[in-house]
């Protein structure tokens, strides 16, 4: 879209992804597109701004006229293009605290008028930064559900998840916890805790907190890492064993990493992958693996294979799904056609989790 900026482009082309799934409309895009100086970041967070603050009018009044079918999808969109007005500037920036406050509202209103309702859950983490979550229930009832834990990159914002999976797990009869790194309170502190050498232990007291909820089957919970540009999922693995599925990048980046600080000329190719073997991070995780990624993504797809190899003459239960240019979904991320992806996804996810076998 703008040949200049990549980092907009990049941002635009997610926007018009998650079209089809509720978090924009293609019509939107193209306005607000037509309008912003991509030289200008100012320009780019007042006109997603105005577009987010019309869908988040839009559903308030249909919420006090009861449309709340209506007043959710606004809500949705809201989110989504707040999480965009706040893209190109730091955390501290006041533009884009005045936006995560504004879309983090718009979350809260979209829980509240779910059937059945959401909750916003706090989750104690040392240090005294407790996560926050949502947590969307399978069902009214309150009897144990089988759950999914979706987790992105240290930088990705929880409210996505809710138009961009919370339907496929509900449809499935999975209840669903959207985690994020950011906490509830300054993001000063954000920038302390990402740098954190035990990142990967946040897994753990996520897991801690979620089987003991009572309307949970503990028996039955699944991660799924969003994104797969990294291993802080996998690496967290490696010390849990009370999962019983995952879709991560299965410990592709702990790999590639290893690689590049051995040699910093070396690609991650099949002789590197062979003097490195399978390291600690992919022996241990002991659940089935789904590894997602898209022939476009940050790694060559042939480099996936290779360790998708090794991991399967280890023994390991690990599927490998590569979505090809032709089918789309090809992004890093499934960004161009997440659909598709989450379609895949989270049937492989029910059926590890046996739902409808029981």
């Amino acid at each position: 879209m703008w040949p200049e900026r990549e980092d907009l482009s990049n941002e635009f082309t997610r926007l018009l992804g998650a079209a089809q799934e509720g978090g924009a409309t293609v019509a939107e895009c193209c306005v607000v597109a037509s309008r912003i100086d991509s030289s200008d970041d100012q320009s780019w967070y007042r006109e997603w701004k105005r577009i987010a603050d019309a869908n988040y009018d839009r559903g308030n009044a249909a919420r006090d006229q009861g449309h709340v079918l209506t007043a959710r999808s606004n809500w949705l969109r809201a989110i989504n293009y707040y999480q965009s007005a706040a893209f190109p500037f730091d955390h501290d920036d006041e533009n884009r605290q005045a936006a995560i406050e504004r879309m983090r509202q718009c979350a809260r209103d979209y829980l509240w008028h779910r059937s059945p309702r959401g909750e916003v859950v706090s989750i104690p983490w040392p240090s005294g930064y407790p996560l926050q979550a949502y947590f969307l229930p399978a069902h009214a009832e309150g009897k144990p559900a089988p759950a999914i834990i979706c987790i992105g990159e240290p930088c990705q914002h929880k409210e996505e998840y809710l138009y961009k999976v919370a339907r496929y797990a509900s449809e499935r009869g999975m209840s669903l916890f959207a985690v994020d790194l950011f906490g509830s309170g300054p993001h000063a502190q954000f920038e302390q805790i990402v740098g954190r050498s035990d990142l990967e232990t946040t897994i753990g007291h996520i897991m801690d907190y979620v089987v003991e909820r009572n309307d949970v089957d503990r028996d039955r919970i699944a991660i799924l890492a969003d994104g797969c540009g990294s291993s802080l999922v996998a690496r967290g693995l490696a010390f849990d064993d009370r999962f019983a599925a995952a879709v991560c990048d299965g410990g592709i980046w702990d790999l590639h990493e290893r690689a590049f600080l051995m040699d910093r000329d070396a690609e991650l190719d099949a002789g590197v992958v062979r003097r490195l073997g399978l390291n600690r991070v992919a022996r241990n995780i002991q659940c089935p693996v789904l590894i997602s990624a898209g022939e476009r993504g940050w790694l060559r797809a042939e480099r996936v294979r290779e360790l998708y190899d090794h991991l399967k003459a280890d023994g390991r239960d690990v599927t490998l799904r590569i979505f090809t240019v032709g089918e789309t979904a090809a992004a890093q991320g499934h960004a161009d056609n997440p659909t598709l992806a989450n379609e895949y996804i989270f049937d492989w996810v029910a059926a590890r989790l046996e739902i409808g076998a029981r």
